[in-house]
């Protein structure tokens, strides 16, 4: 999928909604777990219930691997089942030289068909370029993270007094396009400046909901012209409810997402 793509279902749906689908079987709905493949029909539920909503899905690759050939096969049947004009990412997380990154993007691209898979790139260029071989699939680097251990590191700087984010952002743009960033909705305050540095590369932004990130903010300072924001929330919908409703229950909180962002593109579009 092109930027170009992602963009004009952003304007179509008016929503640059993310949903992740961190499905867990300690979580969802008891009356589920009696099916051959519990996992995957919770999917398929959310996913009939939301995907007028949303521009893309985000599967957390760790619920599934940790299920083991069942898991992987849940996440096949998942990826498969999702519309193919929805922007799918495989948060996986994954970072290594250069031949073993290539197989972690021959997983994740040509197996499974995501468009898009999440690096960590700690081991520099090598660990990057490999996923940036496949037409029309993307890296989304790991910049700046919500989590609270993410400033053990993301923040230390050097003796210039650049943080290494600031170093992440500045020297991968140059590895090639197709190029997304992961900035957490609780460093809002940070994405004016991240713009400085990156202006046209899309923004993968965890954190809204559960983690309580703030959507005005994050829109306010990190929005640009073809709104370049992917906002996830998982937690806040897919485990919105844990009855037979849970999918009504899941498209009542993507819809009050959807329609606040429909009000923030609004000068947009």
């Amino acid at each position: 999928m092109t930027a170009n793509d992602l963009f004009e279902q952003i304007k179509a749906k008016e929503s640059f909604l993310c949903i992740g689908l961190d499905t867990d079987l300690q979580k969802i709905p008891s009356h589920l777990l009696d099916l051959e493949d519990p996992v995957f029909e919770f999917n398929k539920q959310i996913i009939d219930a939301t995907s007028d909503l949303c521009v893309a899905y985000k599967p957390n690759i760790a619920f599934y691997e940790s299920m083991g050939e069942k898991g992987w096969e849940s996440l096949k049947k998942t990826i498969d089942y999702i519309p193919k004009d929805i922007f799918t990412i495989a948060d996986a997380k994954r970072g290594d030289i250069g031949n073993t990154s290539k197989m972690y993007a021959k997983t994740f691209f040509e197996t499974y068909n995501f468009d898009s898979v999440t690096v960590a790139p700690y081991m520099g260029s090598d660990s990057v370029t490999p996923f940036l071989e496949f037409k029309d699939k993307w890296a989304i680097i790991l910049a700046l993270t919500s989590n609270s251990g993410g400033l053990d590191f993301q923040i230390t700087k050097d003796e210039n007094g650049e943080m290494l984010y600031q170093k992440v952002l500045k020297t991968s743009k140059s590895y090639g396009e197709n190029i997304m960033y992961v900035v957490g909705a609780t460093r809002a305050e940070s994405l004016k400046e991240i713009r400085e540095i990156v202006p046209n590369h899309f923004l993968l932004v965890p954190g809204i909901g559960a983690q309580g990130g703030s959507l005005n903010d994050v829109a306010k300072y990190g929005m640009n012209n073809q709104c370049g924001l992917l906002v996830n929330s998982s937690r806040g919908i897919i485990y919105a409810d844990s009855t037979k409703v849970f999918a009504i229950k899941a498209r009542e909180q993507a819809l009050d997402l959807q329609q606040k962002m429909k009000a923030l593109l609004s000068s947009l579009l």
